[in-house]
């Protein structure tokens, strides 16, 4: 059963962490896993996934910052940002040692993280990490306009200039046909997204695309070394980051371990939701 958006946060908490409010969800029993989400969207993207996670994990799924109802504030946020609060959230809530589930934006954060541990200096010690589509390595990431409009000089013009119609357009041009997002997952993201004039973060959170270059070696080395026990599950209809992200990231990570979603796009956790729990599940059973 789907867990509406009003659901899910009227259930969920908020701590606040050196001056900003991050919003979080947490249930279940088990190892602690870190559900991390994407842009423009929110933690409630992995509702779907949401009943059966909690049956096996303790699982604990934020809003980034400037995203959701977490806080979003007039400074820079950048990954490292992101991951600091993560990192104190987890703490907070006593957990020390954790899995992690990540997409898009969220799978640039894990990097970080992981890079913190393989430089051992996280705070946490990460179990492993399943990395949902998104530009692990910066050279396969295909940016739609939108996303280039927003990182460019412009990018603050175009954010007040973009409407629902236009995020619902860009939003269904990323989903696979199969599977494309329904009006209401579309309305309420679009609603999570515009409150508190969140639209005015677009050009500061889309800045991750050229972290993703500069920190690239330091992001990368870690998958490349195996810190932690890696798997990538990709949805192969995904024109930003689909199959051919896919077969790159099999040729620079060793012994790469990539289950491919046919049917599926960028979001495949909510496009495609039971064949993304086997996957992610098998890979924690071996």
């Amino acid at each position: 059963m789907s867990i509406n958006a009003d659901t899910w946060y009227h259930g969920g908490n908020t701590e606040s962490i050196d001056g900003l409010n991050v919003f979080y969800q947490r249930s279940g029993q088990g190892e602690s896993l870190i559900c991390i989400h994407g842009f423009p969207t929110s933690s409630w993207d992995f509702e779907k996934m949401w009943p059966a996670l909690i049956t096996h994990f303790d699982v604990v799924a934020s809003d980034l910052i400037g995203l959701g109802r977490s806080s979003k504030p007039k400074i820079a946020i950048t990954v490292d940002l992101q991951a600091d609060k993560i990192e104190r959230l987890v703490l907070c809530l006593g957990i020390t040692q954790a899995h992690i589930l990540a997409h898009d934006l969220g799978d640039t954060v894990a990097q970080e993280l992981l890079a913190r541990q393989y430089e051992k200096k996280s705070k946490i010690k990460w179990l492993s990490c399943v990395f949902l589509n998104g530009g692990i390595l910066p050279e396969t990431h295909r940016p739609r306009l939108i996303q280039k409009l927003l990182l460019s000089f412009i990018g603050p013009l175009v954010a007040r200039l973009t409407s629902e119609k236009t995020f619902n357009k860009n939003m269904v041009a990323i989903f696979s046909r199969q599977h494309p997002p329904d009006a209401d997952f579309l309305h309420q993201n679009w609603k999570l997204l515009v409150d508190n004039n969140g639209i005015s973060m677009m050009p500061k959170l889309i800045q991750y695309m050229m972290e993703r270059k500069i920190k690239r070696e330091r992001w990368v080395t870690p998958l490349v070394k195996g810190v932690v026990p890696l798997r990538l599950i990709n949805g192969i209809e995904d024109p930003i980051s689909g199959q051919h992200a896919a077969q790159r990231y099999g040729e620079v990570i060793p012994h790469a371990d990539i289950v491919l979603l046919q049917n599926s796009g960028h979001y495949p956790h909510v496009e495609t939701p039971e064949e993304v729990l086997k996957a992610f599940l098998d890979f924690h059973h071996k």
